[in-house]
């Protein structure tokens, strides 16, 4: 508890600020001054994503020009919010500073003040364009340093080097290099460079998200996630850990930050897991590696997950599609270390006031698990009924319905008191009763269903979905006061126009508050541009596929472990969007080519999440991990020992991006039937529960190192069960290339199409592929095949790809125009299902928890967690 006060609640606050959003605080009118500023950016991207500038007719603004405006608010806010060095002032903002974000500001708006002059003269710059150019990236830089740390400078830095020292690089990396005129026109005057996706996703989707994330928190969500954790799991063994670990899956839904996630809960998980019996150390790793789990729990994932929309070109709601197993995956995981851990050193429970019979406990799961279903399937067929009767008014109709069930459940929860905020430091915690808690908050769900409708059953794209989510708890934010001052029965009834008033000053402090969060966001976006436009401009892509097939020697699996090792050493340094931007720019290619050259097809959304994976990963790696630092402050430990503990507490996510490179039905990728869903998700999940007990050394007792060995190899055949079937039974059988058009009428749209491909490579070497060809639209096969991006040309029986659409699915999986296709590669039918794998799998798993049995009768272990 001592060291719990020594960083006291502020100190904590200064943490996160210095993190996410600068820990500059100037007061009186600049502090006023700044917030209107960060208030106003907030209310330019709700303009720019809202549907109103197209109904009005006025404030619309292409791609470029609003990414040029997002950046200028960045970079003055970056150089207003984070001081220039740690001894810098909290307080005052210096002149030099006003100075450079004005500049900054102004060469990050030319794009937008300038377009139309801009727009005459491409490739031909002005001096002026020039100066701007070099004016602009100095002063990106500096505010990059500022918001991002060194880290991400000298990356950059290097990177920006590596075009002007091109032709004195060894011949690998060898290029011609380029002028400061071209580099600048490059980088700073087209979409190639800073202004490029990464920045353009920024402006559309990720503010949008960091936005709702933020005001949901105000509104109280967060709190009530933890609060609901807590009534349901505190009273389980180990209690406070399981609620660590499942209020920070919710809280990925309000929060893609890892230091904010830590903070918020781990400033109550923390000292109740150490009062119970788990070390600092164990504590502080609990809730790291919890949290920074929290950027892969859809809806709401990490930054660098909008990204992936556009470098995968598939929409967010197959994203979230793809991501969901994992995540449930490596929580359930995390859940059962927990536990294990409790078991281990015989932790109790936190005590109810009174404890429920066994048959309350089983009527209270039985009417939670199936009200949830109900109440689920009612707002199903609710909104579809309503959307079916109102026709084109129905965005209107459900407008109001909305608005009638949140006013119905905020006059049901007024009647019960607020949830408190825990102290930490209470002598004495008091478990809430479940449901008392669950309904207090049942209006929280309002925006994320919002969300999730507009994104999974409209599939509006993720900017407008966010937008309407957005929308909904801004409304919500300004009501709530109100609502509660009309329908609390207390005696307490705030009147009608202050408690307005409150709200709306609640919502203020959200846009505020939300710009904030995005200042390190946007900057670390436009940096990383930086590093895309010199390996567009240098052909460094190309370069890297042969450096890397070189050193992993053509081997799929040296080539992960060489990427997942990239990823964690840049993230030391660099944040997770730029981690992500960077890798995957450079080695998710690699991987799908160097893949298709064994013979293996990799899934392009499996690269881009094993990337996204071990970028978020270093968060909690040591030297530098962020939310390691966090958690080692509220423990009141040491941040390396807390750093390592929540790596090897992240083995269980670490080993999942491998997993699913080699078998993509993890990511609910190939699967046929209602029946393979259930089957891939229950054996996955019990793959990774065997995975966790053998890295812990402990499954119903103590395991023996042969134990660990045969919970290892049945993890290995629950996960992938398709080696041991290709041992004896190839996955494809060939077939004649000229039946491609046959075969492609009988695929589906989204459907895929393995074929062998043969060609040369830029130096004329031969050369041959294994690629999918993805299926689109049509009547016939041909016509689905050129939906999907590729166009063949038939000469005989030869067929060559004459033509691969740009920016489509198949180019982006190494299709390549000049190829010929030789072969296709079919099911095999008579290969035996992977399924029959499952049976010797869990026949193991069994063996180890039987002989455990028979030894735990023998002798009881006990163990101290202090030792």
């Amino acid at each position: 508890m001592a060291q719990l006060e020594k960083h006291s609640a502020q100190e904590l606050d200064q943490l996160v600020k210095e993190a996410d959003l600068g820990g500059r605080e100037p007061g009186g009118k600049i502090g006023k001054g700044l917030a209107m500023l960060a208030g106003a950016w907030s209310l330019f991207q709700l303009w720019y994503a809202s549907p109103l500038p197209f109904m009005l007719g006025f404030g619309i603004l292409n791609d470029t020009e609003a990414r040029a405006i997002h950046l200028a608010f960045a970079i003055f806010l970056a150089f207003c919010a984070f001081p220039a060095f740690k001894h810098s002032s909290r307080s005052v903002i210096p002149w030099s500073d006003w100075l450079l974000a004005l500049v900054g500001a102004f060469c990050g708006a030319y794009l937008f003040l300038f377009y139309n002059q801009l727009a005459l003269r491409p490739g031909a710059p002005t001096t002026m364009d020039i100066v701007i150019g070099v004016t602009g990236v100095a002063v990106m830089l500096e505010a990059t340093r500022r918001a991002m740390g060194f880290g991400m400078l000298v990356t950059t830095g290097v990177f920006m080097a590596f075009v002007f020292l091109g032709p004195h690089m060894p011949e690998v990396l060898q290029h011609r290099g380029a002028s400061l005129s071209r580099f600048i026109s490059h980088m700073w005057l087209t979409t190639e460079g800073v202004y490029g996706v990464a920045l353009g996703v920024s402006v559309q989707f990720i503010f949008l998200f960091v936005l709702f994330g933020t005001l949901l928190d105000i509104a109280g969500a967060g709190n009530y996630m933890l609060q609901v954790s807590l009534a349901t799991l505190g009273h389980l063994r180990g209690g406070p850990a399981k609620v660590a670990v499942v209020s920070s899956a919710l809280n990925g839904i309000v929060s893609g930050s890892s230091v904010s996630n830590v903070v918020s809960g781990g400033i109550f998980t923390i000292p109740l897991m150490k009062r119970t019996g788990y070390s600092g150390v164990k504590a502080g790793a609990i809730e790291a590696a919890s949290s920074v789990n929290g950027q892969i729990m859809p809806p709401v994932m990490g930054a660098a997950a909008f990204l992936m929309v556009e470098y995968v070109g598939i929409p967010y709601s197959e994203i979230i599609k793809h991501a969901a197993l994992p995540a449930l995956i490596s929580y359930v995981a995390l859940f059962y270390i927990v536990h294990l851990e409790a078991l281990k050193y015989d932790l109790k429970p936190l005590v109810r006031e009174r404890q429920p019979t066994w048959r309350e406990r089983l009527l209270g799961w039985a009417l939670g698990l199936s009200g949830t279903t109900i109440a689920c399937a009612a707002i199903y067929y609710t909104i579809t009924a309503v959307q079916y009767l109102a026709g084109g008014a129905a965005g209107w109709a459900l407008a109001v319905l909305a608005a009638v069930a949140y006013v119905v459940l905020m006059a049901y929860s007024s009647r019960y008191p607020d949830i408190a905020v825990d102290d930490p430091l209470a002598k004495e915690v008091k478990l809430p009763l479940p449901w008392p808690t669950v309904r207090a908050g049942l209006h929280f769900f309002i925006p994320v269903t919002v969300l999730l409708w507009c994104l999974m059953a409209e599939e509006l794209s993720p900017g407008l979905s966010a937008f309407w989510a957005t929308a909904t708890v801004m409304v919500m934010v300004v009501m709530q006061p109100f609502m509660l001052s009309v329908f609390r029965p207390d005696g307490k009834a705030e009147a009608a126009l202050s408690s307005l008033k409150r709200g709306v000053a609640d919502l203020w402090r959200g846009l505020v508050l939300g710009a904030r969060n995005m200042i390190g966001i946007g900057v670390a976006c436009a940096s990383a541009g930086l590093i895309v436009g010199v390996i567009t401009l240098t052909g460094m892509g190309l370069m890297m596929t042969d450096f890397v097939e070189l050193v992993s020697a053509g081997n799929v699996l040296v080539m992960l472990l060489l990427t997942a090792a990239i990823c964690l050493v840049i993230g030391a340094g660099v944040p997770t969007t730029a981690n992500y931007i960077l890798v995957a720019t450079l080695m998710a290619p690699v991987i799908v080519e160097l893949g298709a050259r064994s013979g293996l097809v990799i899934p392009l959304i499996a690269v881009h999440m094993f990337v996204f994976y071990f970028g978020i990963l270093a968060d909690v790696t040591p030297p530098v991990g962020l939310a390691s630092y966090a958690a080692a402050a509220i423990s009141g430990e040491d941040p390396n020992a807390t750093g390592w503990q929540a790596t090897w507490y992240s083995l269980r996510t670490t080993v999942l991006p491998f997993v699913f490179i080699f078998n993509p039905q993890i990511l609910l990728i190939g699967l046929g039937s209602w029946v393979d869903v259930v089957l891939v998700c229950t054996t996955a999940v019990a793959a990774s529960l065997l995975f966790a007990a053998a890295t812990m050394k402990w499954f119903r007792t103590r395991c023996t190192w042969p134990e660990v060995a045969v919970l290892l190899l049945a993890t290995f055949l629950f996960f992938r069960p398709d080696w041991v079937v290709d041992q004896f039974a190839p996955k494809y059988v060939s077939a004649p290339a000229s039946d491609i058009y046959q075969v492609a009428d009988g695929l589906r749209a989204d459907e895929w199409l393995v074929v062998g491909i043969a060609g040369e490579t830029l130096n004329g070497e031969p050369q041959t592929k294994t690629v999918a060809l993805p299926m689109g639209e049509g009547a016939t096969g041909r016509e689905r095949l050129r939906d999907g991006g590729v166009t063949l040309s038939q000469l005989g029986t030869e067929l060559e790809v004459a033509a691969v659409k740009f920016g489509s699915r198949a180019k982006k999986l190494g299709v390549e125009q000049g190829y010929k296709v030789v072969e296709l590669k079919l099911p095999n039918p008579s290969r035996p299902s992977t399924h029959w794998v499952f049976i010797p799998a869990a026949l193991l798993a069994w063996g180890v928890w039987w002989m455990q049995g028979l030894r735990l009768r023998r002798r009881p272990v006990k163990l101290s967690l202090r030792t």
